[in-house]
């Protein structure tokens, strides 16, 4: 089957889990004998794409403005001359080359006129993998209204997305249920976990333990993107929580519009517990997780969707014990607390995140016990092999 894939950042400049999921899928693609191709912008050409090879896969970088600008409007601008950018630039490429499917990913929600072109074009099958359900979650925040031209805008953008994907893969059973409830496609969607092919990685010479001098300290982790979806603070405040339990760090590695934020809380609460990285090169990423011993993660209170947040993938990889505060009623909480491969509660719930932090710290048999289990949960459940059987038909 010839697939082409869709998606608005790619390895190797990118950090970002779509990115990495996208080109495992890409490459486990391959080695099943499909012709896979990838489209994805590029700001830093001065042609229309530029072609590299990477594992075998052709990817495609057209020409196109920044769309991961620092500005939320220039982001949003840009991304909304994402279809636009792709058939301009790559219209020689859609001419000479047919597809039978299309996957693509969101965010971005601006690939939808795009696919709905190439569909026309190749008569072919589109597949759409939905994860953070935008504007949904900036209007739960509060950053813009439901009844605004803004959202409306994006609204517009979203419908298309859905209406030109022949199925819509949901990263939770309670994230479908939600979906179904608000926009009536149950003749479209389901369920698509997250995926990874990783296997555990040992860094012998404990690399970055002794560059920031951690080699006595229990080592908290969050690694990823740092904005309001995440809700930092309240990981700070799991730090300042912890101060007093000496052997005891934390370790945040990422960029994001809450960065800012979390250096303020630093100084002001001298949280010398705490190291603030910038971003990091995936190779660098799964060393840290390789010598540090707990995932830590965080959604913000006020989703009313259900994220799987990808950076778990890495975690359970690694077979790290996950840390992790959500959302009312989400269901990622069962999945890690059923299998037994971490501690998750609910946000806001401040005491019983620190108490379960301390349990983490202090019980080195508990730790070795989720630790395995972290483990298996991502062979049981978040395959790269179960992933394609649900997106390919022929597979």
């Amino acid at each position: 089957m010839r697939i082409l894939l869709l998606v608005d950042d790619y390895l190797p400049h990118s950090t970002k889990i779509g990115a990495k999921m996208m080109h495992e899928l890409a490459v486990e693609l391959v080695d099943q004998n499909h012709y896979v191709s990838v489209a994805t912008p590029n700001h830093r050409t001065s042609s229309k794409y530029v072609l590299d090879i990477i594992d075998k896969v052709e990817v495609y970088r057209f020409k196109c403005p920044n769309v991961k600008d620092k500005s939320k409007l220039k982001r949003a601008i840009n991304e909304s001359l994402l279809s636009f950018y792709a058939w301009k630039n790559l219209k020689t490429f859609f001419a000479e080359n047919e597809f039978d499917l299309i996957i693509y990913y969101s965010p971005s929600i601006f690939f939808g006129p795009l696919v709905r072109k190439l569909k026309n074009k190749w008569n072919a099958q589109s597949y759409l993998i939905l994860r953070d359900i935008f504007p949904q979650w900036v209007i739960d925040h509060g950053m813009i209204k439901e009844k605004s031209p803004i959202a409306a805008y994006f609204r517009k953008f979203e419908k298309i997305n859905y209406k030109v994907a022949d199925k819509i893969g949901l990263q939770s059973p309670k994230n479908e249920v939600w979906f179904n409830s608000k926009f009536k496609l149950e003749h479209k969607t389901e369920v698509l976990y997250n995926w990874s092919n990783e296997t555990p990685i040992c860094d012998i010479n404990n690399t970055y333990r002794k560059k920031f001098g951690l080699e006595d300290k229990l080592v908290f982790f969050y690694g990823g993107n740092m904005g309001e979806a995440q809700d930092m603070m309240n990981l700070v405040r799991l730090a300042k929580n912890l101060l007093s339990f000496k052997s005891a760090h934390f370790v945040f590695a990422g960029s994001g519009n809450e960065v800012d934020l979390i250096k303020s809380a630093i100084l002001k609460n001298n949280l010398i517990n705490l190291t603030l990285l910038d971003p990091v090169d995936q190779e660098a990423y799964r060393k840290m997780l390789s010598e540090f011993d707990i995932g830590l993660f965080s959604l913000h209170k006020d989703h009313s969707t259900h994220n799987f947040p990808g950076k778990l993938l890495g975690y359970m990889a690694q077979g790290l014990p996950i840390l992790g505060s959500v959302n009312t009623d989400n269901d990622v909480k069962g999945i890690i607390n059923n299998f037994h491969a971490g501690m998750i509660s609910i946000n806001g719930e401040d005491q019983i995140f620190a108490q379960n932090a301390i349990k983490l710290l202090e019980d080195s048999e508990l730790r070795k016990e989720l630790s395995m289990k972290s483990y298996e949960l991502l062979k049981s459940t978040f395959s790269i092999e179960s992933a394609i059987r649900t997106m390919v038909p022929t597979c």
